[in-house]
């Protein structure tokens, strides 16, 4: 679970970064979630769109896609959504500290 400091900087990261997922009329099918599952291994980090025409909302898409890959929604802006998962084997992005109470 990532706390609001932890989500507050990947949000942050995923501003430079480019949109490579795109949810569109059809379902939301075993290679979409292979694809995502793919890019978040090499990436960490990745940005999607849900398109006009899709039957899902990018919440919907987000949580949907967040399931099959074991990740985190990190936000939903318009259409747009960003997940993480850490690797646990070479991890990109290291994550600001979570408070110990």
């Amino acid at each position: 679970m990532l706390t609001s400091k932890q989500r507050a900087y990947l949000r942050g990261l995923a501003n430079g970064i480019e949109t490579i997922l795109y949810i569109g009329k059809g379902e939301i099918t075993e290679n979409i979630i292979k694809q995502a599952d793919d890019a978040l291994t090499a990436r960490e980090l990745i940005k999607g769109k849900t398109l006009e025409n899709s039957s899902y909302s990018p919440r919907e898409s987000a949580e949907i896609i967040a399931e099959g890959t074991s990740s985190e929604v990190v936000q939903v802006i318009g259409s747009k959504f960003v997940l993480y998962r850490q690797n646990p084997d070479e991890p990109v992005i290291t994550l600001p500290k979570a408070k110990s109470k």
